[in-house]
């Protein structure tokens, strides 16, 4: 074998070519001495070594071993408890054992119809009235802050030892102090022959002393009402949740529980269907006075320390949910019949602001399942505003998960054939969702173990019509009705006045944007003006997308960065596929929606016209970010594919130059999307400004020429002349006025007075 020398000769001789030895296959090497006397010897300090040092690591790890067991075996405990997943519970309900009421002095009392009540303090005066309702029986149930001496002639009341000696598996999971100790009521209540049971709290009155006036508490014999019931239609299957408040003539309030992004929802039905009463086992009342509603409405419409007093139309009639559409629910005004109350558990893992709530929409998807629905009736009660604090982080639950809560419900599934199976897997998947946590499907076995120990028969399953074909509404199965636009209290001023033909433009103005996105950048305070932003363009546009420099859960705002804000597009574009377009506004501009009715949504709209807001400068001789800003575009456009080069190159015919717009209104129709987020991906990590990169993603999409013209004739001043002080510079014949900043309350409704010439219906709102 040959093997060539590499290393760099010291002399200008030709490398050496030598020959490796041959290896002889018979040749071995002497075997060494391996006599053991002599080996010892001459090895005697290598064994000492090793000894010593073989001593000393048993000697450590002994002692890191004894001082350290229970930080193992924590650690070891730690790890097991970490990789635990949720276990769904095994029931055998067959050997459910009864559980009669053996320690109660009402043993022996039986009544179908129950009102059950919290409560914490001495009987109020709505208390006092309840007992007198011809025909139910007022139990109330007690907890930690209950005076022990709590008493109220025609009342039952039940103390916590009296709860904790009843046997029932869920007083187990329930706290000492919260209204959601109420499940042990429904059971008693269900224990002693209830039929239906009113679910209130002790500051609401009933209207008239009678919960028969609105409310059907007979659905079969002879004094259930036959007859149909409207119903919202199911024509729009991505609609998943209503402000029924609208409906019973409150355009500009809405519900505990209703997701944040819909209560710009202003608009009333086009049209219901109806269907045929008699399975209506959840019925959710209106309450006149303080209504049902969440902090950010109570925070953010209070007028000083004036009481809340609103009211609705108590004609409207009753309206009914088709599977698939939900709607809030509270424990406060809501009547249950026999076949839902199973749904009467109140969450325990949850706030106590969200359990109600969350209670509602599990129940409702679950309804479906027997064949059931929600109806939402007229005013039946009356709630005092207290004006007390209303706890803002009580709701977090709410507002951040419960929209995402509803699309998980409207899309669950289960091959149970019962239906406490169903219960049961549906609470297992809801927490493995994180909506609550496993106390809460341990609290759900324990409920329905007690519902079966009480006596309650499990209704029958009938296929859910979600999954069926849904039939098409033919115009004779179309129902016309107009709610009305009664008085009430909005940006923390009263609305006067009803329903006008203005009315029409609205629904024309919603009609021609409703699938459009706005997506909207704001400078501004955002606790502030977010909200009234989405009061203000969710009545036009498909929904309002808010960014911010912050992100805020709560009110739904999403980070970003002006400057970089053109990279979040592409997310908003997959969020909204189904969408005509999207229109970017920052919030220092006013959109005059009025007047973009004829402009062409399949087109780009841009500012290129507006000479305050579109221009060319020379990078030759300017400021170090001109110029790299310049060479960024150089970059981009040399990796532009050709139809976008071309494009480009046609406006742009010099590397010397930058094009900048101020960018902050634009349109992107549904066509050109793919088109920008190619032009996204291709900027990828480079520092691109959106004053930028927006004029060149508009110049490589379309030519300009193609571009629609509707914003060039738009109010655009320099700031430093513009103050909201001076409306001068505003015109409702312009599309859009820039500048036009909104950082309070007060200038948002200085805002939508001045609007109001455009949209006269803005001002019923001040």
């Amino acid at each position: 074998m040959l093997v060539q020398d590499r290393a760099v000769p010291k002399s200008p001789k030709p490398p050496q070519i030598r020959k490796l030895p041959t290896v002889q296959p018979n040749r071995l090497s002497e075997p060494k001495n391996l006599d053991f006397s002599a080996w010892v010897p001459d090895n005697c300090y290598r064994i000492v070594t090793i000894l010593v040092l073989i001593l000393t690591i048993a000697a450590v790890f002994f002692i890191y071993s004894s001082t350290n067991t229970a930080f193992l075996l924590c650690l070891q405990s730690e790890t097991q408890s970490a990789v635990d997943s949720i276990s769904l519970p095994q029931i055998n309900w067959n050997s459910i054992k009864p559980i009669p009421d053996r320690t109660s002095p009402y043993a022996n009392f039986n009544s179908e119809q129950w009102v059950v009540v919290s409560v914490s303090n001495y009987p109020s005066d709505a208390l006092k009235k309840m007992v007198k309702i011809k025909g139910w029986q007022v139990l109330a149930i007690g907890n930690s802050r209950t005076p022990s001496d709590w008493s109220l002639k025609g009342a039952i009341f039940l103390s916590l030892d009296m709860q904790a000696n009843l046997g029932f598996r869920s007083v187990d999971h329930l706290p000492y102090d919260s209204y959601v100790r109420k499940s042990v009521g429904y059971l008693f209540a269900i224990q002693h022959g209830a039929k239906k049971i009113f679910d209130a709290d002790d500051r609401g009155e009933v209207i008239d002393n009678d919960l028969g006036k609105h409310f059907d508490v007979e659905l079969v014999g002879e004094g259930a009402r036959q007859e149909v019931i409207l119903q919202y239609s199911h024509d729009n299957p991505n609609r998943t949740v209503v402000n029924p408040y609208i409906h019973f003539g409150q355009h500009s309030v809405w519900p505990r529980g209703l997701p944040l992004e819909n209560v710009g929802d202003f608009g009333h039905e086009e049209f219901y269907t109806e269907v045929f009463g008699g399975k209506q086992f959840i019925q959710q009342g209106i309450s006149n006075g303080l209504p049902d509603v969440d902090s950010v409405f109570y925070f953010t419409r209070k007028s000083g320390l004036e009481a809340f007093d609103i009211r609705f139309d108590e004609h409207a009639p009753k309206v009914a949910f088709p599977q698939g559409m939900m709607v809030p629910l509270n424990s406060f005004n809501t009547l249950y019949h026999s076949s839902a109350f199973w749904a009467l558990m109140l969450p325990v893992s949850v706030s106590t602001m969200a359990s109600d709530v969350l209670r509602g929409y599990w129940g409702q998807r679950l309804l479906w399942e027997i064949g059931g629905n929600v109806a939402v009736y007229p005013p039946t009660v009356h709630r005092y505003d207290r004006i007390e604090a209303y706890p803002f982080s009580e709701e977090k639950d709410l507002h951040v998960n419960v929209g995402r809560l509803i699309k998980f419900l409207v899309s669950w599934r289960s091959n149970k054939h019962r239906l406490f199976e169903k219960i049961l897997e549906l609470s297992y998947a809801m927490a493995e969702e994180g909506f609550w946590t496993e106390q809460d499907l341990k609290f759900t076995a324990a409920w329905l173990q007690d519902l079966v120990a009480v006596g309650y028969q499990q209704p029958r399953l009938m296929t859910l019509e979600l999954d069926r074909p849904r039939a098409n509404i033919g115009h004779g199965d179309r129902k016309e009705f107009i709610p009305q636009k009664l008085p009430s209290v909005h940006l923390a001023v009263e609305e006067t006045g009803v329903v006008s033909s203005e009315i029409g433009n609205l629904i024309r103005w919603r009609k021609n944007f409703g699938n459009i996105v706005l997506i909207m950048f704001c400078n501004g305070p955002v606790e502030r003006t977010a909200l009234e932003w989405r009061l203000l363009y969710g009545r036009i546009f498909k929904t309002v997308v808010i960014f911010s420099a912050q992100k805020n859960s709560d009110l739904a705002i999403e980070e970003g960065q002006l400057d970089q804000i053109y990279k979040h597009l592409p997310k908003i574009f997959d969020r909204f596929s189904s969408a005509d377009g999207f229109l970017f506004l920052e919030d220092d501009t006013v959109l005059n929606y009025w007047n973009l009715l004829q402009a062409d949504k399949t087109k780009l709209w841009i500012t290129d016209k507006v000479s305050m807001s579109w221009s060319t400068a020379s990078t030759k001789g300017s400021s170090d970010w001109y110029s790299k800003q310049a060479e960024l575009v150089r970059k981009v456009v040399s990796t532009m594919p050709v139809h976008f080069q071309v494009n480009y190159r046609e406006v742009v015919r010099s590397d010397q130059s930058l094009t900048i717009c101020s960018s902050e209104i634009f349109y992107i129709p549904r066509r050109f999307v793919a088109d920008f987020v190619d032009l996204v991906n291709l900027v990828g990590h480079l520092d691109i400004h959106q004053k930028v990169s927006i004029p060149m993603f508009f110049l490589s999409m379309d030519s300009p020429q193609n571009f629609d013209s509707v914003l060039s004739t738009m109010v655009y001043k320099p700031e430093a002349q513009s103050a909201n002080s001076s409306s001068t510079h505003y015109s409702t014949h312009a599309p859009a006025v820039h500048p036009w900043k909104v950082s309070s309350e007060q200038e948002f409704i200085k805002l939508i007075r001045i609007m109001g010439e455009g949209d006269p219906l803005l001002t019923e709102l001040v």
